[in-house]
C-alpha cells in the first residue's frame, strides 16, 4: 500500500499493481490507482507528475478502471496509513468503466442518505458534471451541492484596494486634460516656463502613456517574481513617488520625468489589479468585481475633471491637481501591504518547486480564508486542493517561457485577450470624445463650449452605464452583452459618419449616436475587455499573458491618438467614422467566433473547457 508521507513518483500505469489496493475477490480484473481529484478525461501519463507533487498529508483519490466489465460500481479499502475510500463517480465508454472515490475528512463525501452519489463523469461523450444529459455539482459535500462560499464584506477590501490602481489611472486621465491648460497660462501656472510648444504639452499628456507601455514592459519579467499583491506594491510606491515629482516640479524635464514614472505605474497597476482580482473573488461575483474596477477607473476620471475644474483658475492649480493623488496611493500601498497575497500564485509557486509545497499549501488556506471570510473556512482546504490538483494536471509545474505564449492553448488566450483589447482602442473611442463638444454645442447646449463640463456630463454617462454593466454581467455573460454593446456602436459610428458627410443639418443625429455609443461602449468594451483578459490566460502563463495585452492595449491607444489627427486632416471626420465602424463590424465576427462565454465558470474550469 502506498502511504501518504512517503509518496515517491512511479513511473509506468502498470509499475502500480505492486503497491496499491488489491481487487476484490470476484470482480473482473482491476487496476487500482492513485489519482487527482479533476473533472477532465483520464490522463495516464500524468499520474507520477501528480503524486510527486501532492502535499504528504493530502488525501488521496483512488480510481479503478474495470475492463471489458458491466460492472458500475465498486467498494473500495485502505489500510491505516490511508483516509477511508468513499464517494465514487463512473464514466462510462465504450470498453472500460472508470470509477474514483474520496474521503474529504470527517463525513463521507458525495454521500446522501448513506448511499453513494456520482462526483464527477468522464468519457462516453458526455461533459464532465454531467448525468442522463443534465448538470450536475461537481463537488458534493456532506449531501449538499458545492459553491464558492464568500462573505460579501470581507471581499470588499481585496476588490478595493487593487481597485485604487485603476482609480489613480482614471485621475490622470482626467486632472491631466485640465492641468496642460493651468500649465500654459502665463498668470495662473506659477511657473516661468509656461510657454511650451504643443511636443512639450504632447509629452506631458503623452508622457504617463508611455510610461505605462514600458511599465507592461516590465510586469512581462516580473510579474510572476513578485506575486501580484506585491507588484500593486510596487506600483503604489510608483504612483507616489511621480505625483510627487510632477506636483513640485521646478523645471519641465522634472514634470516630464514625474509623468513618466507616474505610467509605470500605471502600467504595473492595470496589470496586476485585473489578475489579483480575479484569482481572489469567488467565481459568483468575478465579473462583477473586474468590471467595477472599470467603474472605478471611469470615477476617477470624473473626479479628475471635477477636480481639475475647480482648480483651473488658481494659482499653481496644476500642482495641486497632481498632487492630489498622493494620499490615494499611500492607502492603496498600506492597503496592498496589509492584504494576503494571492492563492492562486502561492500554489502555482508550490508545484513550480519554488518553496515547500506543505507550507504554501497551508498559506493558501489561510489566505482564501482572509480574502473569503469565515463562509469559506470549512471549505477553504478542499478548494485549495482542487486548484493544486487542477494545477497539476494542466502540467502547470513548467516554469512560463516566453515561446510558450505562441503554442496551444496559451496561443488561443493570447488570440481572444489581444484581439478584444486591439479592438477595444481602434474603434474610435478617443475619435468620437473628441468631437463631444462640438456635436454638443451645435445641438444648441450652452454647456458644450466648455470642454471640461463637456467630460464631467459624459464622464457621469460612463459611470452609470458601468454600473449597469457591474449589475447584469455575471446573469447575462460576457458575450450577449459584446455582441449586443457592439451593434449598438456600429449603428452608432455610421450615423455619425452620416451627420459629418451629408446630415449635418439634423444635430440631434449626432447627439443620439455620441450618447448611445459612449453608453454602449462602457456596457461591453469597456469593462469586458478588462475582464476576459484577467481570467483567460491559463494560471502558469497569465502574469506575461496578461503583460503582452495590456502592452497591446496601451501601445494602441499610443497609436489612435497619434494617428488621429493626421487622419482627420487627410480623409474627414465622416470617412473616419465610417473606418471606425467597419473596423468595429469585424470585432463582431470575432467576437462571435472567437471570444468564449466564461460566466460562473472558475479560472480552472475556464483553462480546462475552453482553451
Amino acid at each position: 500500500m502506498l502511504c501518504a508521507p512517503c509518496l515517491t513518483p512511479i513511473p509506468l500505469l502498470n509499475s502500480f499493481s505492486h503497491c496499491l489496493i488489491s481487487p476484490p475477490q470476484g470482480e473482473a480484473q482491476a487496476a487500482y490507482i492513485p489519482f487527482e481529484f479533476e473533472q477532465k478525461h483520464v490522463k495516464a501519463h500524468r499520474f507520477s507528475q501528480i503524486l510527486h507533487k501532492l502535499p504528504c498529508d493530502w488525501n488521496l483519490f483512488f480510481l479503478k478502471i474495470v475492463f471489458n466489465s458491466s460492472q458500475k460500481m465498486a467498494s473500495g479499502s485502505s489500510d491505516h496509513h490511508q483516509p477511508a475510500l468513499s464517494s465514487l463517480g463512473k464514466a462510462e465508454n465504450d470498453d472500460f468503466v472508470v470509477i474514483c472515490g474520496v474521503n474529504w475528512g470527517g463525513k463521507t463525501s458525495g454521500e446522501i442518505n448513506g448511499e453513494r452519489q456520482p462526483l464527477l463523469i468522464n468519457g462516453g461523450g458526455k461533459k464532465s458534471g454531467e448525468i442522463n444529459g443534465e448538470r450536475q455539482p461537481l463537488l458534493l459535500i456532506n449531501g449538499e451541492q458545492h459553491f464558492e462560499s464568500f462573505s460579501v464584506l470581507a471581499v470588499v477590501l481585496p476588490f478595493l484596494f487593487p481597485a485604487l490602481g485603476g482609480f489613480l489611472y482614471g485621475y490622470d486621465i482626467g486632472s491631466t486634460s485640465c492641468a496642460t491648460i493651468s500649465v500654459e497660462s502665463a498668470t495662473l501656472s506659477g511657473i516661468t516656463w509656461y510657454n511650451l510648444s504643443s511636443v512639450e504639452i504632447g509629452l506631458i499628456t503623452s508622457g504617463s502613456l508611455y510610461g505605462a507601455l514600458i511599465g507592461s514592459i516590465l510586469a512581462f519579467n516580473v510579474a510572476d517574481f513578485l506575486g501580484r499583491r506585491r507588484e500593486l506594491m510596487v506600483a503604489a510606491i510608483l504612483y507616489l513617488v511621480g505625483a510627487a515629482v510632477t506636483a513640485l516640479a521646478p523645471y519641465f524635464v522634472i514634470m516630464v520625468v514625474g509623468r513618466f514614472v507616474f505610467g509605470i505605474g500605471i502600467g504595473l497597476a492595470m496589470h496586476a489589479a485585473p489578475m489579483y482580482i480575479s484569482e481572489t473573488a469567488p467565481s459568483q461575483i468575478r465579473g462583477q468585481l473586474i468590471s467595477l474596477k472599470e467603474f472605478f477607473i471611469v470615477l476617477g476620471m470624473v473626479a479628475g475633471y471635477t477636480f481639475g475644474s475647480l482648480l483651473v483658475d488658481t494659482v499653481s492649480g496644476w500642482r495641486y491637481m497632481y498632487g492630489a493623488s498622493t494620499p490615494v496611493a499611500v492607502i492603496m500601498g498600506i492597503g496592498m501591504w496589509w492584504l494576503p497575497s494571492s492563492p492562486r500564485w502561492l500554489l502555482l509557486c508550490a508545484i513550480q518547486g519554488k518553496g515547500s509545497v506543505q507550507d504554501l499549501r497551508e498559506t493558501a488556506i489561510s489566505c482564501l480564508c482572509r480574502l473569503q471570510g469565515k463562509a469559506v473556512a470549512n471549505s477553504s482546504s478542499e478548494q485549495v486542493d482542487e486548484i493544486l490538483a487542477e494545477l497539476s494536471y494542466m502540467g502547470d509545474e513548467k516554469e512560463a517561457k516566453l515561446s510558450d505564449m505562441f503554442h496551444g492553448k496559451c496561443l488561443k488566450a493570447l488570440t481572444i485577450s489581444a484581439g478584444l483589447v486591439l479592438f477595444q482602442q481602434i474603434t474610435g473611442q478617443p475619435s468620437v470624445l473628441y468631437y463631444a463638444a462640438s456635436i454638443l454645442q451645435s445641438a444648441g447646449f450652452s454647456a458644450a463650449s466648455d470642454a471640461t463640463r463637456v467630460s464631467i456630463l459624459l464622464g457621469l454617462l460612463k459611470l452609470i452605464m458601468t454600473g449597469v454593466a457591474v449589475l447584469v454581467i455575471d446573469r447575462l455573460g460576457r458575450r450577449p452583452l459584446l455582441l449586443g454593446g457592439v451593434s449598438a456602436m456600429v449603428i452608432s459610428l455610421f450615423l455619425l459618419g452620416s451627420y459629418y458627410t451629408f446630415l449635418d443639418d439634423a444635430p440631434v443625429i449626432a447627439v443620439v449616436s455620441l450618447l448611445l455609443y459612449v453608453g454602449c461602449y462602457q456596457l461591453s468594451f469597456g469593462p469586458i475587455g478588462w475582464l476576459m483578459i484577467s481570467e483567460i490566460f491559463p494560471l502558469r502563463m497569465r502574469g506575461r499573458g496578461l503583460s503582452i495585452a495590456v502592452l497591446v492595449n496601451f501601445g494602441a491607444n499610443a497609436i489612435v491618438t497619434f494617428a488621429f489627427s493626421p487622419l482627420k486632416e487627410l480623409l474627414g471626420a465622416g470617412i473616419l467614422f465610417f473606418i471606425f465602424g467597419g473596423i468595429a463590424v469585424a470585432s463582431l465576427f470575432f467576437i462571435y467566433f472567437i471570444v468564449p462565454e466564461t460566466k460562473g465558470l472558475s479560472l480552472e474550469e475556464i483553462e480546462a473547457k475552453l482553451l
